[in-house]
């Protein structure tokens, strides 16, 4: 399985929430320091990382010693607010331990629909990157209500595939408690496999994705698709696999096959790149 991530030099990585924390919701350190270490060897490497983070709820819960995860969007919000500051402080111990300097992005689902906000935000991302700064991204809990309420915005799958085409980056990586798609549910059908490659997130193909999800996370591998395809559809290709151990990242960019691969949509890609030749 052949893909562009070999040469990628623009790379979005999006870890979730079960990805950065233990079975009982508490924040993994080793993991999250594992992770700092392959971003930063990647960084120094040469390519531009922008990371899409989960877990500030998470982190909010631990803090407040909450044993379920929230259920009003009050409560949610609130945990959120508690969470994102301490997210970020556990990123910058892990970070600065390589001597690697990161910064906060919190968007929200109008960035992307404002042109002057748009424009805002791309320069915010160019200019962190020019000075070999990684970006970590999560929405804007607190006042935005679309991820936290799995609405038109998604989770933070769709924030992702969203970011990296507002950066024009050149692949997206998806980390996930689940190493791919399958043809069933791998936990209950010992027949399921998985599909290496995707050609086109069809409505077959999202079908397969089910409604299943975390009691940590908001999304599940539906979310996961939209993202794929929203990716696609701007050029990029995906590759959704397995976060527990973070080194896959060096396999990928090895050109090894791991997870599914979702291609990019060859001529919506041509027709972009023709419109952009006649600008």
């Amino acid at each position: 399985m052949e893909n562009d991530f070999t040469a990628a030099q623009t790379i979005v990585v999006k870890v979730g929430t079960t990805s950065l924390t233990h079975d009982n919701g508490t924040i993994d350190l080793r993991k999250m320091d594992a992770l700092a270490r392959v971003l930063t060897d990647l960084e120094n490497e040469g390519r531009k990382i922008v990371l899409v983070s989960s877990g500030a709820i998470g982190c909010g819960m631990h803090r407040l010693k909450m044993s379920q995860r929230p259920i009003t969007l009050e409560e949610k919000q609130m945990t959120a607010s508690v969470g994102q500051g301490l997210l970020m402080e556990l990123y910058h111990r892990s970070f600065d331990s390589y001597y690697q300097n990161i910064g906060q992005i919190l968007l929200t689902k109008d960035v992307f629909s404002n042109p002057i906000k748009r424009i805002n935000a791309r320069n915010t991302f160019s200019e962190l990157m020019k000075r070999r700064i990684i970006p970590i991204v999560n929405e804007n809990d607190p006042i935005s209500t679309d991820e936290i309420e799995e609405e038109r915005f998604g989770d933070n799958d769709r924030l992702s595939a969203m970011t990296a085409a507002l950066i024009e980056a050149d692949g997206l990586i998806i980390l996930s408690d689940v190493d791919g798609l399958y043809t069933g549910d791998p936990g209950k059908e010992a027949q399921a496999q998985r599909i290496d490659i995707v050609e086109k997130v069809t409505e077959k193909i999202m079908k397969l994705g089910g409604v299943s999800g975390s009691s940590l996370g908001t999304g599940g591998m539906v979310t996961k698709l939209k993202a794929a395809r929203y990716a696609a559809n701007h050029g990029l290709e995906t590759i959704i696999t397995s976060g527990s151990d973070v080194n896959v990242l060096y396999r990928i960019m090895d050109g090894e096959p791991i997870g599914t691969l979702f291609r990019k949509n060859q001529k919506f890609y041509q027709v972009k790149e023709q419109e952009v030749k006649n600008v």
